[in-house]
């Protein structure tokens, strides 16, 4: 199903085009900064981000879904989209029920302050579910 296999997030990394690897590494830093205890662990060949459920994860249009290229960029997904606030609207919803993204085709389409915003959210709603439990 999919065009390549890692063995690490390393393998992941090195494998993207320049432009890809910038935007990924940005991205990834962002999470990683905004809750650090989180888990990155590879899933599907991406990088995903896990605190008590699945909270995120990166896409890089070159790493493919089938045959063909479903998005241009790098895909920032919150795999708990539906359970977040989008007054802004900003999140594509697809059609999906659950999981909601953003597609970014060069690091000055992404608005850091409300991206942070969206992912301080995730993370509140990652420890709500966890209090749940």
């Amino acid at each position: 199903m999919q065009n390549v296999h890692f063995g690490s997030i390393d393998e992941f990394l090195n494998y993207l085009p320049d432009d890809e690897l910038k935007l990924t590494e940005t991205l990834r830093k962002l999470i990683l900064d905004c809750v650090p205890t989180i888990t990155e662990k590879l899933w599907y060949n991406v990088a995903y981000y896990k605190g008590f459920k699945g909270m995120f994860f990166l896409w890089p249009a070159s790493v493919l879904w089938g045959k063909k290229q479903s998005h241009k960029g790098v895909r920032f997904g919150f795999q708990q989209g539906y359970l977040l606030t989008d007054e802004e609207e900003y999140l594509d919803k697809g059609g999906r029920k659950q999981v909601y993204w953003r597609d970014y085709a060069s690091l000055k389409e992404i608005d850091f302050e409300l991206l942070r915003f969206y992912i301080y959210e995730a993370a509140a709603v990652d420890d709500m579910l966890r209090k749940k439990k």
